[in-house]
């Protein structure tokens, strides 16, 4: 009876979450595809695809349709994603190392956490609430105030990609232009930034915490022997 009601691989597959997932894939493949051709098309459709994030997590919940498969599936997602458009970012704005680096640590930071959550026996990577930073913990803990930060960080991303006209745009100048534009610019601009600081900010705590997790974990084992 037991086996009867366990659900069969395809199941998970096909729950609805993760359906939202694959399409979030198609749609960006397809985004990146026409970047340059279609500035405004691939911002839209980076930005349904990156909305829907939330979608996909909402009917995880509702439905009953959490899965191990689906969180991996999204946060591989947003990472890939987010790593096209630095990776174009870099080749369009100097110094393009600036856009490396924040690929680097997001990706980095992300796959600690994950690594080191499982690694303790935990359910999801955002369970921090062991955690000692007050930061790290109202991240989490928080899922608007986590939204904001997102957004921020994305919306950021694609600002920079629409304002840029040439393929050896100085960052600074650009960032510069733009909030000189009106107040409501350097409001918006402020406020993003401010955002996309906070995210950046909980992605080197990520880092140490998990490594910190890491080592502990060790060290826990050997005395364990």
């Amino acid at each position: 009876m037991a086996d009867k009601l366990r659900p069969s691989t395809i199941s998970v597959y096909l729950y609805v979450p993760n359906i939202i997932g694959y399409i979030r894939i198609i749609m960006n493949c397809y985004a990146f595809a026409i970047c340059f051709e279609d500035k405004y098309l691939f911002s839209v459709l980076y930005f349904i695809s990156f909305a829907c994030d939330a979608l996909d997590g909402w009917f995880a919940r509702k439905l009953n349709q959490v899965s191990t498969f689906g969180a991996v599936l999204d946060m591989v997602t947003d990472r890939i994603s987010t790593a096209c458009l630095l990776v174009i970012l870099s080749q369009v704005y100097r110094p393009g190392f600036i856009f490396l680096s924040l690929l680097a640590l997001d990706i980095a930071s992300h796959w600690l956490q994950m690594y080191s959550s499982f690694l303790v026996g935990k359910t999801s990577h955002k369970d921090v609430k062991d955690s000692s930073n007050w930061l790290f913990r109202a991240y989490y803990g928080n899922r608007k105030f986590m939204g904001y930060c997102c957004v921020s960080c994305e919306v950021l991303y694609i600002i920079l990609f629409l304002l840029a006209k040439k393929q050896t745009e100085n960052l600074t100048e650009v960032l510069v232009n733009a909030a000189m534009q009106s107040w409501i610019y350097l409001t918006l601009l402020a406020l993003i930034l401010f955002g996309w600081t906070i995210k950046q900010s909980v992605n080197l705590i990520q880092i140490k915490t998990a490594a910190d997790a890491c080592i502990l974990y060790d060290i826990n084992k050997k005395q364990k022997d």
